[in-house]
């Protein structure tokens, strides 16, 4: 016979933990879980008006996307954005955090600087770098004139308009980044670096083979905040480029607002933004179910 104190106090510990859950699950299911019930709801419809009405038309949003050279171009736009600003800002962090966390001169002042590009917003840190790219009169052209260097429309060309967003991205994250793996190494306790200079391991060695291994759950965190970084990062664009000129610069979410806000096109903002999701879902599965299960070594 089952025993009803032991019962009634699972019922009492279940009643407990859904207590506890229902603050998140709540807040998850207003502002996660039904805008995008909803989004992929609105993403069926047709694009409607005062005399034609939306009506439901399944997944030819979907396939008209899939026609448009203009949406593969910002996908290209984008991967290509995110390979080279995830590696590079963590690798830029990953190189400051080992030198700010060394026994150097002014440690406070080093990390301070390296920090300090991200409190700027970035409509702010946007301005600033458009001062610099400026033909003529920026900071960058300017220092080109002293080695007689012709000036160069960063912005207003084809060819350099996407990198000078990838320069302003890296420049604003990397620092952000470091503070992550600058906690991490504090954590990496000081008889590992003892026992290694004991058995005469060089600093390369040391860290190749103990710090880094150490690091990777970090590492982990942090590309996956690059990667969604990298599909939700527009502000600079509405001030440097606005995805111009001919769509060099044009990254997927700002293709979602312009199509949504600029257009008013929101069915297919919305099956444009179920892509997205669809991707970085999966992104996440992969991390959690094959990534993150090797990176903690279990």
């Amino acid at each position: 016979m089952s025993n009803p104190h032991a019962n009634l106090e699972r019922r009492r510990q279940a009643i407990y933990g859904w207590l506890l859950l229902s603050p998140a699950a709540l807040l998850l299911s207003v502002f996660a879980f039904y805008p995008s019930l909803a989004t992929l709801w609105s993403s069926t419809f047709s694009r409607g008006n005062r005399r034609n009405p939306s009506e439901y038309i399944g997944l030819e949003n979907y396939a008209d996307l899939f026609a448009d050279p203009t949406f593969w171009l910002v996908v290209r736009n984008n991967l290509f954005y995110a390979g080279v600003t995830i590696p590079v800002s963590i690798f830029i962090a990953l190189s400051m955090a080992l030198w700010a966390n060394s026994k150097i001169p002014a440690r406070g002042f080093v990390r301070t600087a390296y920090f300090t590009p991200t409190v700027l917003p970035m409509i702010a840190a946007a301005n600033l770098w458009l001062f610099f790219y400026t033909p003529g009169l920026g900071v960058l052209d300017q220092i080109g004139a002293l080695f007689g260097l012709p000036s160069v429309n960063w912005l207003g060309q084809p060819e350099t308009a996407l990198w000078a967003i990838i320069i302003v991205t890296i420049w604003k994250e990397a620092g952000f980044f470091m503070i992550f793996y600058l906690a991490a190494l504090q954590t990496i306790p000081e008889d590992l670096k003892e026992a290694a200079d004991i058995e005469g391991a060089s600093r390369w060695t040391y860290t190749r083979r103990i710090v880094l291994p150490l690091l990777m759950p970090t590492t982990l965190f942090i590309m996956v905040n690059a990667m969604i970084n990298s599909v939700k990062l527009i502000d600079h664009l509405f001030i440097l480029t606005k995805g111009g000129p001919s769509d060099a610069s044009k990254l997927i979410l700002y293709y979602i607002w312009e199509m949504a806000f600029a257009f008013f096109d929101a069915p297919h903002a919305a099956a444009m933004t179920m892509l997205v999701l669809l991707v970085l879902g999966i992104v996440a599965a992969i991390q959690f179910f094959f990534i993150d299960r090797r990176t903690h070594y279990q």
